[in-house]
């Protein structure tokens, strides 16, 4: 019963029949309370979505694999401390952490979302090292930036390791196969020496079937397949019988087969030779009438008996007394014929027999040697499957570190160098469109996004992003409409409702965008993003507080998030803390340094702690990283303005006219610089212009009050920020 139930349990957990698991594994612990059955059932809560209900059977349990099921459970149940204190007891040092690889691993998380990153590392390392396709891991360590170059870590070594240990698990398959094999051996050997011509009418009718050509083989064989279990010939060449069954004329069975003579179509058959045994065999096909012929006088085609051999002379050929003696008797003595028929009985079973005995060793020999040449091939092509797969986690593994370091373009030749097939997947698509986005090269992320969408719609993964790029391309109909489709594939998902708030933050409804994103971490608090979107909403309503707030719970998540860092510089620049702006810029800009956007805000921190060269170092750091961003060109020429060099100014405004001549701050200023340079009539038109490209209403009044006095003095002059 016991065992009936378990098996129903697995057999429903595999066709994610999953409350019909819960209810049979309920039944079976009733029944059976076994720790193990216990884990099965916490097992089925799992799958059900119950971690609740798995950690309240599992609390106290001592099992290794009972105490990595409620880790899980605790992991699920955000009840972090308890599941480390579980795979760690703080009372037993030298505990093994349980299941292996999966158990560092989940330690390894562990420790990330509880601030330990060089812990979290180190349980990520152990955990690759014990099983080196865990690529989750690997992911891992690429997201805290600490994970090694990835030829360093799926190396031939590691190929060499994993066909060491392939092996080793087909060997031990193999040596309870040869085992098993050694019990049945005799088995099989008695069945082929025991079966004679007198047995046949005994055997069952099923198992008598005559295949065309081979009558011989018919009761043999099936007799031997009914003796041996199925799963013997797991490891082993086709059984024969299998062949026969199918009405294909089958392989020959045995090497150097010589028990007959070959005859030329037309001859007698030839006289089967009573020292067949002792003959070197050949190996050669018997030809199907000659076959037919010979085993006619053990078997007719339906099966039966037909007359002996000696019963057949003495009704053919005309036997006196004179030939009984010449033939049988060497005494002189009369014999019966029933003593001839015996004495011709007995040799022919003993001719079988030995004959049996002979070719069941050479076809031992012969399976061996096939088996071995078998083994070689499955060795050399597991050796090259493993080669191979190791060399596309090798270029995924290195093109996902250097995207986690922010080496984007890095990044994409690696991609570019996959295979097709690989290449026009869901999550490498992705991955080539979170680099674009990276490089604020937003086109080209929405068009790698796209495609990955359109190959894969069901696919969550990166969507959030994909739905910032649309934002930042003002693609307000197409983010409606991923949102719409996100929402219809997961409702419960943190991108579908990151999507749904960044439309309404497009629209400017910033409350409504607020909460959305606090729908999507709610959801799932451990994805850092959804706390920064709600941060930069906060920060568009001016609550900085709870901006900072929400930036600092980003940065918990992962430290390394330094979306998360730039939010807080730009917090602390609007409050006028340049210093603290300063500090959180930089963290930004160490996390990513190939950032125009992050160079750029970290100048403009320096220019506001009168650090102007450093601030102009900067900007020409930003502006080589990205020609075509006009934020650092402009804040270059207002650095410049106020170090009064304003032709330096003029000719980097002038530059920015070629990239972005839609931007009214940029002719505002410019208007600024001619009338210091006192070129009014320019200084009247670049106002005029700014004014024309319908400037924010903040922008809008200055720009009004500048050129109404343009024509006054200087010292009459208000000091305006334009």
């Amino acid at each position: 019963m016991e065992t009936l139930m378990v098996d129903r349990v697995h057999s429903s957990l595999r066709l994610f029949m999953n409350r019909n698991a819960v209810f049979l594994c309920e039944r079976l612990c009733a029944q059976f309370p076994a720790e193990t059955n216990v884990q099965l059932l916490a097992t089925c809560y799992l799958h059900n979505n119950q971690p609740y209900a798995s950690y309240h059977i599992l609390k106290g349990k001592k099992l290794p694999e009972s105490r990595y099921l409620f880790a899980i459970s605790c992991f699920r149940m955000n009840l972090l401390r308890e599941a480390e204190e579980t795979l760690c007891p703080v009372n037993e040092p030298n505990v093994e952490v349980p299941s292996g690889a999966t158990g560092h691993y989940l330690l390894g998380l562990i420790y990330r979302y509880t601030g330990r990153v060089a812990a979290a590392a180190e349980q990520f390392t152990q955990a690759l090292t014990l099983d080196p396709l865990l690529w989750a891991a690997y992911e891992e360590l690429c997201i805290l930036g600490v994970a090694e170059d990835a030829n360093e870590c799926f190396t031939e070594a590691t190929a060499l390791r994993l066909q060491q240990e392939q092996t080793s698990t087909s060997n031990l398959e193999k040596s309870n196969f040869v085992n098993e094999n050694r019990v049945l051996s005799p088995n099989v050997s008695a069945s082929l020496v025991d079966i004679s011509p007198k047995h046949i009418k005994q055997l069952p009718a099923n198992n008598t079937a005559e295949v065309p050509g081979y009558p011989h083989l018919r009761a043999t064989a099936l007799h031997v397949q009914n003796t041996v279990p199925s799963n013997v010939g797991q490891f082993d060449s086709p059984s024969p019988t299998v062949t026969q069954t199918s009405g294909i004329v089958p392989p020959p069975l045995f090497r150097n087969l010589h028990a007959y003579q070959n005859t030329t179509s037309g001859d007698a058959p030839a006289k089967p030779k009573v020292n067949a045994v002792n003959q070197p065999p050949r190996r050669k096909y018997l030809d199907e009438a000659r076959l037919k012929k010979v085993t006619g006088r053990l078997f007719n085609p339906s099966g039966d008996s037909v007359p002996r051999r000696s019963a057949r002379l003495s009704r053919d050929t005309p036997i006196n007394s004179n030939s009984n003696i010449s033939q049988f008797g060497g005494n002189g003595s009369d014999h019966s014929s029933g003593s001839r028929y015996e004495a011709v009985d007995e040799m022919w079973t003993d001719n079988i027999a030995a004959t049996s005995s002979s070719l069941s060793i050479a076809e031992g020999r012969y399976f061996e040697q096939d088996k071995a040449e078998r083994t070689l091939s499955q060795d050399s092509k597991m050796a090259t499957g493993i080669k191979e797969l190791l060399g596309l986690l090798r270029t995924l593994g290195e093109g996902y570190r250097l995207s986690c370091l922010f080496k984007c373009q890095e990044a994409l030749e690696i991609y570019r160098k996959l295979p097709e097939p690989q290449f026009n997947t869901g999550w490498v698509l992705c991955q080539v469109g979170k680099a674009y986005f990276e490089l604020v090269d937003y086109l080209e992320a929405d068009h790698f996004f796209e495609l990955a969408h359109r190959l894969s719609p069901c696919t969550l993964e990166g969507m959030d992003i994909y739905s910032t790029v649309l934002y930042h391309l003002n693609e307000e109909m197409r983010l409606s409409y991923l949102a719409q489709e996100l929402i219809s594939v997961d409702r419960l998902s943190p991108q579908a409702w990151c999507a749904v708030g960044n439309c309404f933050a497009l629209r400017k409804d910033h409350e409504t965008a607020l909460k959305n994103f606090q729908r999507a971490v709610q959801l799932d608090s451990r994805v850092a993003y959804a706390h920064t979107l709600c941060g930069h909403e906060y920060s568009a309503l001016e609550d900085y507080e709870n901006s900072v707030k929400f930036y600092r719970c980003a940065l918990q998540v992962d430290e390394r998030h330094y979306n998360a860092w730039y939010g807080l510089g730009v917090v602390y620049l609007r409050q006028e803390k340049f210093e603290f702006a300063e500090h959180h810029f930089r963290r930004a800009f160490q996390i990513n340094p190939r950032s125009s956007v992050l160079m750029c805000y970290l100048g403009m921190a320096l220019h506001a702690l009168k650090r102007d060269e450093d601030a102009l170092e900067m900007m020409e750091k930003a502006i080589f990283s990205d020609k075509k961003n006009p934020l650092p060109k402009y804040q270059k020429a207002l650095i410049l303005v106020g170090l009064q060099k304003y032709q330096e100014a003029l000719d980097e405004l002038e530059r920015l006219r070629e990239i972005a001549p839609h931007e009214s701050s940029m002719y505002a200023l410019m208007g600024k610089i001619y009338k210091q340079l006192n070129i009014l009539d320019k200084a009247v038109f670049c106002f005029g212009v700014a004014l024309d490209l319908k400037p924010p209403a903040a922008d809008l009044a200055i720009i009004k009050s500048a050129m109404e006095k343009v024509h006054l003095p200087d010292e009459l002059m208000e000091d305006d920020d334009l």
